[in-house]
């Protein structure tokens, strides 16, 4: 990131000298680079990784941090065709093109599911075994092929806590670039069941009211926008 007097930037330009090899990502008129060393001679960059980012650049400059984040991540994967084995090529900012029998393919996202549950005045909150640190947060997961939404919301919820839901609301959508996910957020109502944490997933899970919550996920993440939203519907 490029220190300004007014906060934080992606900088227009490199912070060091970059090698013909360096991956460059030209998206909407602003360009991403691969460097091969941290900068850390230099007062006018700071280093930060995308997750820190967020709390330091504008919400626009983030999102295009990310998009440029997932594209390079996405060079790194495809470097050789899957069907001949030839060499991948950008054709356009978001496509690529191999060189020997002229497949063309683009960025995969990796779609998942996030629901808040609620039951009367408490929310759902669970503990996944791969968070990092001791917060909880609420039931997701990926949509499996050829299944709907709405139908892995439900899948997902039976699956890791053995409850029935109803009335789901879409809520909205987030990029999600560790490495290339798009988050769909929905709330919904309990409909019966008791808890039953799928172990595999998750290692604590039970129902919270707003004034004995956990541990609760960051601000950038789309779990805290569902929270959130669900604590400001409790204090009104």
């Amino acid at each position: 990131m490029e220190k300004t007097n007014d906060g934080y930037h992606i900088p227009t330009e490199p912070p060091i000298e970059v090698k013909p090899w360096t991956t460059v990502m030209d998206i909407d008129g602003d360009k991403a680079y691969r460097i091969d060393h941290p900068v850390t001679d230099q007062e006018r960059y700071e280093m930060c990784g995308l997750r820190q980012s967020y709390y330091k650049l504008s919400s626009e400059d983030y999102l295009k941090a990310g998009k440029c984040q997932e594209l390079l991540y996405w060079d790194s994967n495809t470097k050789y065709c899957g069907v001949c084995g030839g060499l991948m090529h950008f054709d356009t900012p978001i496509s690529k093109k191999c060189e020997q029998c002229g497949k063309e393919i683009w960025p995969q996202l990796a779609t998942a599911v996030i629901v808040l549950v609620r039951k009367e005045d408490k929310v759902l909150l669970v503990h996944a075994k791969n968070f990092r640190t001791d917060f909880y947060g609420l039931v997701a997961g990926f949509v499996e092929t050829g299944e709907t939404l709405e139908e892995a919301v439900h899948r997902e919820v039976m699956e890791e806590t053995g409850l029935h839901i109803k009335n789901l609301v879409y809520f909205a959508s987030q990029p999600w670039p560790y490495p290339c996910g798009l988050m769909v957020g929905f709330m919904a109502d309990y409909d019966g069941g008791k808890i039953h944490l799928q172990r595999s997933e998750l290692s604590k899970g039970s129902w919270f009211d707003k004034d004995h919550l956990p541990q609760i996920p960051e601000k950038l993440s789309i779990a805290r926008q569902l929270i959130d939203h669900w604590l400001e519907e409790q204090n009104n």
